[in-house]
């Protein structure tokens, strides 16, 4: 499991073509990806379960907990994303309610683009 915050600090700014907005690459594919946006209610989980692909978990709103096989419970918040690799163990659950973006993909490297 690896921690990124994919806030404005990990952004870089874009000014081609008169622009001006800050912005974070998050993947780049070019095997089949499943991109996702998950609601969970107050006491919602995403229950224990093995990665079948590397997944990167956005959280866009709210606040929860991920663990992996070590059992201990990680507080993430808005601005937090987290990865896991194929085959890991992993869970996500919330007391308050959380909406996050998961992608997932065979090829997914979040490194590669610069989050911290």
């Amino acid at each position: 499991m690896e921690f990124y915050k994919f806030d404005r600090s990990s952004a870089k700014k874009i000014t081609k073509f008169d622009s001006n907005f800050m912005m974070i690459r998050i993947a780049e594919t070019e095997q089949e990806t499943q991109i996702s946006c998950m609601f969970l209610e107050p006491g919602g989980v995403i229950g224990y379960h093995q990665a079948t692909v590397p997944q990167l978990l956005f959280i866009v709103k709210g606040e929860g907990f991920v663990r992996n096989e070590s059992e201990e419970n990680i507080k993430v918040q808005q601005g937090d994303a987290v990865y896991w690799n194929k085959d890991e163990w992993h869970e996500t659950k919330t007391d308050s309610g959380l909406t996050a973006i998961v992608i997932e993909s065979k090829t997914l490297t979040p490194a590669y683009f610069g989050f911290k």
